[in-house]
């Protein structure tokens, strides 16, 4: 992890580097879609477990923190919290019966829930604007600074996406995050050991939309609006995908998916009508040959390289003392 540790460090003169405001914007996104796809793939990828209402937590967290700002004037800090604490309970009432079913079932009632929120999000015109969208959002401010440029909000999406990303780092490596990992492998199995299957998944399936919901509050402070376009079934579509290419379970997964979902789309928006269809076709691609995601195929050619290596430089001749 030291080389995570290094390209992040490196990552932080970023802004530096960006010839103009849009490219420091692709940086925010990336931070904002880094902590969103990694928090998917903690319920997906380490917990085996599906859902298809990840985009309506990143919504509701957009929504609820952008509401209180733009409404009712509450500081955004306030909030956010608001937000995570919202929709750490509304995930709760969802995880409680939906973790009982399984596979396809379990599917389909997260699809639900995030029909759901769709449906809220353009019915409720007097919060949420409708289809028109919530306007008026205010920038976050901590302590009297203001993070109201492209360049400040940078740094805090980048410690932000530090902070999630070291969090589930820490959670592998505990015995929680073993017994998480157990899970996806062998529920059965991990039961019989002791541990409490239903209880762990619904404590993942919490935390993993409370951390989308705070990735959605971020999205709303920084675009300083909100549509429910943004957060529809597709989203929740599109973020599974993103995990898959990246790698399902890996903790480089996330990071490939991240760039990809934030870089791909603009490199295609030249292709206008047939933008979905190549970036579809590109991903089918991707998860035929390559089924353990980007992050794999880079493991992969990370110990071809160390193998092929290693034996040049055991057999390398070894300069001996010179005794003329």
């Amino acid at each position: 992890m030291r080389l995570l540790a290094v390209l992040w460090a490196l990552f932080l003169f970023y802004p530096l580097l960006a010839s103009n405001s849009y490219a420091i914007g692709l940086g925010v996104m990336f931070c904002i879609n880094l902590m969103l796809i990694a928090s998917l793939n903690l319920i997906m990828g380490y917990c085996g477990q599906i859902s298809l209402c990840h985009g309506g937590f990143f919504g509701l967290g957009a929504y609820v923190s952008g509401v209180l700002s733009a409404k009712y004037g509450v500081s955004a800090p306030i909030g956010i919290a608001a937000a995570v604490m919202l929709t750490g309970c509304a995930s709760l009432l969802i995880a409680l019966p939906a973790l009982r079913l399984r596979g396809h079932y379990l599917a389909m009632a997260t699809l639900g829930f995030n029909a759901i929120l769709s449906v809220l999000f353009v019915e409720l015109v007097g919060l949420t604007g409708g289809p028109n969208g919530l306007s008026g959002i205010e920038p976050i401010v901590l302590a009297g600074f203001s993070f109201d440029t492209d360049v400040r909000f940078f740094y805090l999406a980048w410690l932000s996406a530090l902070v999630v990303m070291a969090a589930i780092l820490n959670l592998t490596y505990s015995r929680i995050g073993r017994a998480v990992v157990s899970l996806s492998g062998n529920e059965i199995g991990a039961s019989s050991l002791g541990v409490n299957t239903y209880g762990l998944k619904v404590q993942i399936f919490v935390v993993s939309a409370t951390v989308a919901a705070f990735s959605g509050s971020l999205f709303a402070h920084f675009n300083l609006f909100a549509s429910p376009e943004t957060f529809s079934f597709f989203t929740s579509v599109l973020l599974v995908v993103m995990v898959a290419v990246g790698g399902w379970g890996k903790y480089w997964g996330a990071l490939f998916g991240a760039l990809v979902f934030t870089l791909v789309p603009e490199y295609l928006r030249a292709f206008h009508d047939v933008e979905l269809l190549v970036f579809g076709l590109s991903m089918i691609v991707v998860l035929m040959f390559f089924p353990d995601g980007l992050a794999g195929m880079t493991q992969r050619a990370l110990a071809f390289a160390r193998a092929r290596i290693r034996p040049m430089l055991s057999t390398a001749p070894k300069e001996g003392p010179n005794h003329g």
